[in-house]
């Protein structure tokens, strides 16, 4: 990833629409079993000949879809609230300013956590496979964010290019109570909050000159973070508090080349340089800690676990690549890149062992390679995607989490190992005649470590044990299917009765470092009818997710076998929704 910031694992890049020229109106309503009704409408459009403005607005109201056995009361209520209005200058065809803007909130319960046997399926509160839990904390999730983006875009001469700055601000607060030993009884509660303000801004040239296409430019960034954890154990005999303030910033500089040797050839050479860093105040968690959810720590150095700090990071991150088009359906490439995960410390250091420091972890590096094929066959009627890929990691970084008699649990970030993550990816698109579409997919991963640095799975030596375990978040195979298929109707003007069902499979897969905790293997049924009328202008939908009722689960924390002197046992495993069917409507002009 040369733009923004550097990371390993590429990014997800989110652009809301511009306000338009000319009026446009889409509108959402919609109402599915929670129960949760959802509206949601866009308004664009001008207001004189330079200006256009754009007011974008989302609501959703959940009653909660489980249920809470300890009182029989509806769990998973959740309200939110985005607005997002926006507004476009265009004095003429060479320039231009956008000012985005957006504020939102939300509110709702606690994670609904289900305790059960670690490995086992069955024991503890509940069988895990099934949606029963019960909790005496039904918890709370508050957030509020508003947010700011300023953009603007000046056509030059030179190169026949584009200027574009992007000036961003965002700020972000928000609490949340969990009830993590996730039984009837009061052994792990725990409340936190995290506050957030950033700055960025961007600063880009792209333009053409002759066969090469040149991006370039210059990132900064700057964030102050603060985070509190407060833990409530055995009752509130027991009152830990921790947690702390880090200020970060970093800049960089990049480039990228496409040069195209010929109408089918081309390669793309680019890099990134950066420059990271991090000023650390962190308070372990102990009792009696000057520490408070939602006003923060006070870091007094000299003070037991208190934890001040500084360090930076800088990087060279280069890509390579080449596409060549063999005819004008179809294109072969091939790539290499390097990619870094910035050093840092832990917020969390929870464990009561005084050698274990916030940090610093040292920054993590990936050297990615990738071939491909895209193509049309048989007229276009089917199209591969074929992709594989070999990922080498250096000083990999996770954040282990291990049960402790005292913390409940501990969360340790660390450097823990080198390793190798490759496989591939085939993604295909069949017409099987007018009206009907096949979709098919199969991807396969195979991870392991190719050395180890920590003892991951908590036995107290580094070996031969920890070599062997399964990377987390790494399953094997995925693969899913779809059909597709449009019935025309002779109705209002042209109306299109569309049905689809997919089926989408991933293997079980390690969540913790040390594998005692996974998720099971799951294959989750999806289906719809929608009828499209008025030339597509108004959509009436009805649809299933989940519909075979699979139970998945957020995470699986392992709790320890004793908490203090009483027992615990289990996993702190929070659940995500089953079957949910839905209605809704949506109109456009």
């Amino acid at each position: 990833m040369l733009f923004g910031r550097n990371v390993t694992g590429g990014a997800v890049v989110v652009r809301t629409t511009t306000p338009t020229d000319e009026f446009r109106f889409n509108g959402r309503v919609g109402v599915e079993t929670g129960l949760r009704w959802v509206a949601s409408g866009v308004i664009s459009g001008p207001l004189t000949e330079q200006i256009s403005a754009k007011l974008a607005v989302y609501h959703s109201d959940d009653d909660g879809w489980f249920t809470n056995r300890f009182d029989n009361s509806s769990h998973g209520a959740n309200q939110v609230t985005i607005i997002r209005p926006a507004i476009a200058l265009r004095p003429n065809d060479n320039l231009e300013f956008l000012l985005r803007l957006e504020y939102g909130e939300t509110d709702g319960d606690g994670p609904s956590g289900q305790n059960h046997v670690n490995g086992s399926g069955v024991g503890g509160l509940f069988q895990r496979g099934t949606f029963d839990f019960a909790i005496d904390e039904p918890g709370f999730a508050r957030a509020d964010w508003r947010q700011a983006i300023f953009e603007t875009n000046i056509g030059v001469d030179f190169g026949n290019g584009t200027i574009t700055n992007v000036l961003g601000w965002r700020d972000y607060d928000g609490q949340s109570l969990g009830d993590i030993d996730a039984t009837p009884g009061f052994l792990f509660h725990a409340p936190s909050s995290l506050a957030q303000n950033q700055w960025s801004n961007e600063l880009r040239y792209a333009g053409t000159f002759g066969n090469v296409d040149v991006t370039t430019g210059l990132f900064y960034f700057d964030q102050t973070i603060e985070y509190v954890e407060r833990r409530n154990l055995l009752g509130g005999a027991l009152i830990t508090a921790g947690g702390g303030t880090i200020d970060h910033s970093t800049w960089g500089v990049f480039a990228n080349f496409d040069i195209h040797a010929s109408e089918r050839l081309t390669f793309s050479i680019g890099g990134r340089y950066s420059v990271e860093d991090k000023d650390a105040r962190i308070q372990s968690l102990l009792p009696g800690t000057p520490c408070v959810v939602g006003q923060g720590c006070t870091v007094v150095a000299g003070n037991p676990g208190a934890f001040i700090d500084s360090d930076s990071w800088s990087s060279f991150a280069p890509r390579v690549g080449v596409q060549f088009r063999y005819d004008d359906v179809s294109q072969l490439y091939a790539s290499w890149s390097q990619g870094y995960r910035s050093g840092g410390y832990n917020f969390r250091n929870t464990s009561p062992n005084p050698a274990i420091t916030p940090g610093p972890f040292d920054q993590e590096r990936i050297d990615s390679f990738e071939v491909g094929l895209k193509t049309d066959l048989a007229n276009g009627n089917i199209r591969l995607n074929i992709a594989a890929f070999h990922n080498s990691i250096n000083d990999m970084q996770r954040e282990i989490n291990e049960s402790d008699p005292m913390a409940g649990v501990v969360q340790i970030i660390r450097n823990t190992a080198d390793a190798t993550i490759q496989g591939f990816e085939v993604e295909g698109r069949f017409f099987l005649g007018e009206n009907t579409l096949l979709t098919a997919q199969v991807g396969y991963l195979d991870g392991s470590y190719d050395s180890v640095i920590f003892d991951l799975n908590g036995d107290g030596v580094i070996n031969a044990a920890d070599l062997a375990l399964d990377i987390p978040r790494l399953a094997p195979w995925t693969y899913g299917v779809g059909l597709y298929h449009d019935v025309p109707l002779n109705l209002f003007g042209g109306t299109l009765l569309t049905g689809s069902v997919s089926y989408n499979y991933r293997d079980a897969n390690a969540y913790t470092d040390s594998n005692l905790g996974f998720f099971d293997s799951v294959g989750i049924w999806d289906a719809g009818l929608s009828l499209s009328f008025n030339e597509g202008r108004h959509i009436l939908a009805l649809y299933g997710k989940n519909l075979s009722n699979e139970v998945t689960y957020g995470n699986d924390t392992q709790l320890p076998a004793t908490l203090g002197p009483f027992p615990l046992g289990g996993t702190f495993s929070p659940l995500n929704r089953g079957r949910v069917v839905g209605l809704e409507f949506r109109v456009r002009n």
